[in-house]
């Protein structure tokens, strides 16, 4: 085995499309043994200063759920300010279900966007993570549910997603849609013969083309990540999943870059938790319902209450009496917009908005403006320490709210949900622990573990 030392300073700086997805690439790095640090807001020169030390920094940010405008208008300096840390990789993190149209969350648009802020000659593309139950063949993604491993287009959630289902498997096809750049994949059987350098250099052209390697098993993840490393030239952009820090991590343990990581602490149990959800997905239902048999104060936001200035303050004030009244009595209150992709308040949720006068996307984000007061108000009110946030638009909401500055990772909770420890100028805020959940993230119990802990 070669000994090759990873370089001095920053390896990776990555921008997450949605706050959840963020801090999956955290967990993916810090859990092997790469100093991370996630800013839910641009640093400036202090906290900049202050994790100087971190080999990998990335910026937690809501474009999956804008359109290409607000991308072409917010993305570049985003990726600048990233890019002046000096690391070689520049990485637009994207979820593990590949969330996006050429109308909301454009990956194409964000490559078109990152690529010129980089050097290189090509644009890699690791989507696939075992560890997340993720795998890419020949192109087509899968994704596990439960005990099944689904193609994308035939998965129960995202073949179904109220924002951007997927109606296509094939990553190319999908892409496609969104960028006219040149795309390419380096196959399985390519990456398992070890001919992956032979095939990268044919694909050179005058152009930088997105190159997409599958991902199937822990050997297609390391020589993925192996291809991206030693083939990083002057610096690469490129959009991938957390599969890109697994795959760089597999690579640089076995040459030898990386010692075999120390596993992360466990989560351990707190008397109550507060718990807030703008998740629709089926997975984030059954954790509701599994909260809701196990001692968990449960309360639904009456979603088309907060579309109406007039009836918002007093939806908000309910939830928040009796999210207070749980945790006096040592009940952890868990408050949701919706319970499943099939509810009510997702099926009825266009109608509202057109009844009060709003387009859906405006709507969506005075839901979740509604549950980031909530939980601010509830922070403030009760002291409570630990907080759970699942949804992608929802977590970057209470964030928001809750002036938290920066996150590290404080333990295992599950996987591509760590326990994170907040970093905040805010008073009362710094030191707090947060977990954010994407919506497949967890299984039923997800809730009870958040509360009770893993050990």
């Amino acid at each position: 085995m070669t000994n090759t030392a990873l370089p001095a300073g920053p390896l990776l700086a990555y921008y997450g499309d949605d706050f959840t997805g963020s801090t999956d690439v955290m967990e993916a790095f810090t859990a092997a043994g790469v100093p991370t640090v996630l800013f839910l807001r641009t640093p400036g020169p202090e906290w900049v200063q202050r994790f100087a030390h971190m080999r990998c920094i990335g910026l937690a940010g809501t474009a999956r759920g804008h359109m290409p405008a607000w991308m072409r208008e917010q993305l570049p300096a985003a990726f600048a300010s990233l890019q002046a840390f000096g690391a070689p990789l520049l990485h637009y993190k994207v979820c593990s279900t590949f969330d996006s149209s050429p109308e909301r969350g454009s990956i194409g648009q964000a490559i078109d966007l990152g690529v010129p802020h980089m050097r290189g000659r090509w644009s890699p593309m690791v989507v696939g993570a075992p560890r997340l139950r993720r795998y890419q063949a020949f192109g087509h993604l899968f994704a596990a549910m439960g005990d099944v491993v689904h193609r994308l287009d035939r998965h129960p959630t995202m073949s179904r997603h109220p924002v951007t289902p997927m109606g296509e498997s094939d990553l190319r096809v999908h892409l496609a849609r969104q960028t006219p750049r040149r795309i390419e994949l380096i196959d399985l059987v390519t990456l398992k013969a070890r001919q992956g350098d032979a095939a990268l250099h044919a694909l050179m052209g005058d152009d930088v083309p997105v190159v997409m390697l599958d991902v199937v098993d822990e050997d297609t993840l390391a020589e993925a990540g192996r291809l991206v490393w030693e083939h990083r030239g002057e610096g690469l952009f490129g959009a991938a999943s957390s599969g890109l820090e697994y795959a760089l991590a597999a690579h640089w343990r076995r040459s030898g870059a990386l010692p075999e990581p120390a596993a992360l602490p466990p989560t351990q149990a707190v008397p109550a938790i507060a718990a807030i959800s703008g998740s629709c997905s089926p997975m984030t239902a059954a954790q509701i319902a599994w909260a809701a048999e196990h001692g968990f104060a449960t309360e639904r936001l009456d979603v088309g209450a907060v579309l109406w200035p007039e009836r918002r303050e007093l939806e908000i004030a309910r939830v928040l009496a009796m999210a207070l009244v749980a945790l006096q009595a040592g009940r952890s209150p868990l408050i949701y917009s919706a319970a499943g992709p099939d509810d009510p308040a997702v099926t009825t949720f266009a109608a509202q908005a057109e009844a009060a006068g709003l387009g859906v996307a405006v709507a969506s984000a005075r839901v979740g403006d509604a549950l980031a007061e909530t939980m601010r108000r509830l922070v403030a009110a009760s002291g409570v320490r630990r907080l759970a946030i699942a949804g992608g638009d929802s977590s970057g909401a209470v964030a928001s709210a809750l002036d938290i500055a920066a996150l590290t990772v404080a333990a295992q909770l599950v996987p591509g949900a760590p326990l994170c420890r907040v970093w905040s100028d805010a008073p009362g805020m710094d030191g707090m622990e947060v977990v954010l959940k994407g919506g497949q993230m967890g299984q039923a119990d997800f809730f009870g573990r958040v509360l009770h802990g893993t050990v």
